[in-house]
């Protein structure tokens, strides 16, 4: 279990929270939750409902439709975020391309996060229309 401090450190170096204060980064290291992955685990198949979104902590990810990639993540990166804000079926599977460390950030908090402090919100924004343009 990692310090708070170490969280907001980790949490600081995620574009999606870059441009946030670090005294909120406090109140968000307090509400996400760690979780290890196995290599070759799967966080969530495509079609599984999901409200979470993860921050990769250490190790990469997959992200795969079947066998055809779309993307390796890595440290610092986050994904699941579209089911965090909109749950729907997910668009993809994520497998663990070693062990891996994650933060997890549910719906209800992240909700929270984002109606105070737009910062965040700008963040996602962004995130999201680079996948989009990489497409």
């Amino acid at each position: 279990m990692r310090l708070t401090i170490e969280k907001v450190i980790i949490l600081k170096a995620v574009e999606i929270f870059s441009a946030t204060p670090e005294e909120d980064l406090i109140e968000l290291a307090s509400i996400v939750e760690e979780i290890d992955v196995k290599k070759d685990t799967h966080v969530f198949v495509k079609g599984d409902i999901g409200t979470s979104m993860y921050i990769i902590v250490e190790g990469q990810m997959r992200v795969h439709d079947g066998d055809r990639e779309i993307a390796t993540l890595g440290k610092n990166q986050v994904f699941g975020e579209l089911a965090a804000l909109d749950p729907e079926p997910r668009m993809a599977s994520v497998t663990a391309l070693e062990d891996c460390q994650l933060f997890r950030l549910d719906q209800g908090p992240l909700y929270d996060l984002m109606a105070e402090h737009i910062e965040v919100v700008r963040g996602i924004t962004r995130v999201l229309c680079q996948r989009l343009r990489r497409k």
